[in-house]
């Protein structure tokens, strides 16, 4: 098996150099550095990374710990922190805290006591106990997709603007009695895309309506009832609105079993695309995030923090698309075009 003193000799340097190379511990001159990794990968070298984390206090690996993790969006974030780590020679742990408060602050201890360089969290609707843990511990850490305060580096879409638009889109069709399937109380996605719907329905001229905003849970079986809540209701929506894509599943399964069809009795867009979405008939209208981009952000922010621990906590929302079918009741056109009203695509990513 070789050892770093093999390394060190087939690169015609020091052991130290080799040692700087590896544990990133001083620069080391760009041709120096070349010649050592194609010695590490002629050799095979495989480097002790138990005894590499007692001399650094780095482990070179991350804690993720996010809910639903079968869900197509939690599992698109999923492969964009895991291959911008692999890219940065950071090894992945993952919990899945089922968004349950007390079960997230110890999956959190557990990947804390793991010894992992840092976390990245998708907090609960209640994270004061992840919260306090975070900080009397000192724990590097990003919020990933729920915002909380503003003492922790953050990475999320846009939520109120995209659902703003979604309104705009219906009202413009002739609705006027929009619904909104709402997610889980206390998330900030909920929040916030309660706020949107409520800026559509404004910008437009309609009447909030409380009668037609109904809590899904975040969930298919809470969307299903809830639909079938607002259908129940004296004055129907024409149009709904589901805030994620499972409550989608769960709002086609109530409309379904009502014998109502989409958009014929009643137009259907959501927040949330997903693979399959341009398999229904009709297609669904949807806003898609960027998940991959949300995942490889929430990395580059925790290893940042991890070399600069004193700057101050940032915030980074990324934009959404506005993906155009035919549930909302019109010909799709353009089905990838950003959504209106949105800012675009930064010019410089602030955390590359």
């Amino acid at each position: 098996m070789a050892t770093m003193a093999d390394v060190a000799r087939r690169a015609g340097v020091s052991v130290a150099t080799v040692s700087h190379v590896l544990n990133e511990t001083r620069p080391v001159r760009p041709d120096t550095r070349r010649a050592v990794l194609e010695a590490i990968d002629d050799l095979g070298y495989t480097p002790n990374t138990l005894a590499r984390s007692l001399v650094t206090a780095r482990t070179r690996s991350i804690g993720l710990a996010v809910s639903a993790i079968s869900n197509p969006y939690v599992t698109e974030i999923l492969q964009g922190v895991e291959s911008s780590a692999l890219e940065r020679g950071y090894g992945l742990l993952i919990a899945d805290p089922h968004d349950d408060p007390v079960h997230e602050r110890k999956a959190v201890q557990l990947l804390h006591e793991r010894r992992v360089d840092g976390v990245i969290v998708a907090p609960s609707a209640e994270p004061a106990r992840l919260m306090d843990y975070l900080t009397r511990h000192e724990v590097p850490a990003v919020l990933l997709d729920r915002l909380v305060g503003d003492t922790h580096d953050q990475v999320c879409a846009e939520n109120a603007p995209p659902v703003e638009q979604l309104v705009l889109h219906l009202a413009d069709l002739g609705h006027t009695r929009v619904g909104l399937v709402a997610g889980l109380p206390g998330l900030s996605t909920t929040t916030e895309r309660i706020a949107g719907y409520r800026a559509g329905l404004e910008r437009r001229g309609l009447p909030f309506r409380p009668a037609l905003l109904a809590d899904g849970h975040s969930e298919a079986g809470g969307a299903e009832d809830a639909v079938h809540r607002l259908l129940a209701s004296p004055e129907p929506p024409t149009a709904i609105i589901t805030a994620n894509n499972a409550m989608t599943i769960g709002a086609l399964r109530a409309l379904r079993r009502a014998g109502l069809s989409v958009p014929g009795d009643l137009a259907l867009v959501c927040f949330d695309d997903f693979s399959w979405a341009d398999v229904f008939s009709p297609g669904l209208t949807a806003i898609s995030q960027p998940s991959r981009e949300i995942g490889a952000t929430a990395v580059r922010l925790l290893l940042d923090r991890l070399e600069n621990p004193g700057r101050p906590p940032r915030t980074v929302r990324l934009p959404c698309t506005f993906v155009h079918r035919t549930s909302c009741g019109c010909v799709a056109e353009d089905p990838d075009r950003p959504l209106p009203g949105t800012p675009g695509p930064p010019g410089k990513d602030p955390v590359s």
